[in-house]
């Protein structure tokens, strides 16, 4: 599955719209979302409330007050806050709060209060929840080529061992479905402007979930192999933009670090590690080789300051080694683009056999 997660992390960084309209662009399959003016009908089958939605729905009094108690419990559920059904009653948790601020009363902050509420009693109460998505009254499908890439990420076995991976899919299912309601309302200008987003939190649950695996794998290979081996951390993954110091790492960031460190007291064979920053082409080449310096030196102090005593050298190579070319004039287009050349490489040296 390690190829197809690659193959789906580079697909969604390249992926773009045509210049066609914008519900085309949805790929909507319904029929009765794309009907409109005469012709167009308010049954049930188009969407219209029911007596069982009603009813359903009906004990939500005050929508604000019950995002926020909701709000309140979720806080309170012990556990892994990154984990995908945390993430996912969080995101519809703000989901709804976007739909009520915006002044929506079709139905979608009762349908998106529904689903926060039946995970965060599940969390609750330890039952076990399914990962499906269900069908509601106010969503209609779009881009169903998105849900695809969805169901391919979530059934690789590399997501359930890697949290940061989870949280960024489960966003991007509510965020898909907020799409479908925007929709479904016939507001398709309003669902396309989701869908960036919706492609950039599945493309970073690919990569996260191939750099879990990646660390979690590579000091196991290294304590077998008979030449250098090297793992590659993405610096957005390990500190703040633009940041190198101990300050600016990530919470992920600690426990990719941390892994490599558990990592390396299973592997005897290792002698030395070395370590090796780079950046992006942005910037001065003075400011590009102190930043991949400091950031090198970071990592080089954290995995001393915890335990690992291999001796360790550090350097920095700026802008050196670029492993994407790209040619975006929008520059959040091309600080995207060129993620995969701000890194940190780690490389394993053996002991000779």
């Amino acid at each position: 599955m390690k190829l197809q997660l690659t193959i789906l992390a580079c697909a969604l960084a390249l992926s773009g719209c045509a210049g066609h309209a914008a519900r085309e662009r949805l790929g909507i399959e319904d029929a009765t979302v794309l009907t409109s003016g005469i012709g167009a009908v308010q049954n049930e089958a188009a969407g219209a409330a029911n007596g069982q939605w009603v009813d359903t729905y009906a004990p939500i009094i005050s929508s604000r007050t019950a995002l926020e108690s909701l709000q309140r419990r979720l806080d309170q559920v012990p556990g892994e806050k990154n984990g995908y059904f945390h993430a996912k009653a969080q995101c519809w948790l703000d989901a709804g709060q976007q739909a009520r601020q915006g002044n929506d009363h079709w139905g979608f902050v009762e349908e998106a209060i529904g689903q926060a509420a039946m995970i965060t009693m599940g969390l609750e109460s330890g039952t076990p929840l399914s990962a499906a998505n269900p069908a509601l009254r106010t969503v209609s499908t779009v881009r169903p080529d998105l849900w695809k890439i969805v169901n391919t990420i979530k059934s690789d076995p590399a997501i359930a061992e890697c949290p940061e991976a989870q949280r960024p899919l489960a966003c991007a299912e509510v965020e898909l479905m907020q799409a479908g309601h925007d929709a479904w309302m016939r507001s398709f200008s309003t669902a396309e402007k989701r869908l960036p987003e919706i492609q950039n939190n599945l493309r970073k649950s690919a990569e996260t979930a191939l750099q879990c695996e990646q660390v979690k794998q590579t000091p196991a290979q290294v304590a077998v192999t008979q030449v250098p081996q090297k793992i590659t951390l993405r610096a957005d993954s390990l500190f703040r933009f633009d940041g190198g110091n101990e300050a600016a790492i990530l919470p992920a960031g600690k426990q990719r670090l941390d892994d490599v460190v558990t990592g390396l007291k299973k592997a005897p064979a290792i002698r030395q590690l070395k370590i090796t920053g780079y950046a992006d082409r942005l910037g001065s080449d003075a400011y590009n080789q102190s930043l991949s310096l400091q950031r090198a030196q970071t990592v080089e102090k954290y995995l001393s300051k915890h335990g690992v005593t291999l001796p360790i050298t550090a350097r920095g190579q700026g802008s050196a080694n670029q492993l994407v070319t790209c040619q975006q004039t929008n520059r959040d287009e091309l600080v995207r683009c060129l993620a995969p050349n701000r890194r940190v490489e780690i490389e394993f040296v053996l002991t000779a056999p």
